[in-house]
């Protein structure tokens, strides 16, 4: 019989499932980005077992391999001291006129729109290392971005 009229099964046809993408490089964390992925492990570990459905049960798991990877390969970084803008700090830069506070902080812990901004993102990119007074260039624009001032908050 013709390969073309052999029927191999359903499960053939269906999307393979892939693992939850990690980011690329380092898994930098500050200690509230480990503690996320702490509480998130803690929070699947948790309802795991009350998981029926046989889908949402692989996509549990999915999620408890993608947080166990991340936790094991969590590199808590120091504090940084605020002379220029680190992991972990809180930068207010001017950029198109306007102030904004930015905290550098890993991968799983960002969250733009709270201004938390992931290490590799090219805003962080640009601005560090960067003096308080310093203008910086991005988005191919010279000088676009001035720090204004560092800080570092606890957590």
């Amino acid at each position: 019989m013709s390969v073309a009229f052999r029927r191999e099964g359903d499960d053939e046809h269906l999307e393979p499932r892939f693992e939850l993408p990690i980011p690329p490089g380092p898994n930098l964390v500050t200690p509230r980005g480990l503690a996320q992925i702490r509480a998130k492990l803690a929070e699947i570990e948790a309802h795991l077992p009350s998981i029926a459905d046989e889908d949402a049960l692989k996509k549990a798991r999915r999620e408890l391999r993608y947080w166990s990877t991340r936790q094991a390969t969590a590199q808590l970084m120091d504090r940084p001291d605020g002379s220029v803008v680190a992991f972990g700090a809180t930068a207010t830069i001017r950029h198109a006129g306007k102030l904004r506070d930015v905290t550098i902080v890993g991968d799983d812990e960002a969250d733009p729109t709270h201004g938390l901004i992931a290490f590799s993102a090219p805003l962080a990119r640009a601005i560090m290392d960067a003096e308080p007074g310093e203008l910086v260039d991005f988005g191919g624009k010279t000088e676009a971005i001035e720090i204004v001032s560092i800080s570092v908050r606890d957590g």
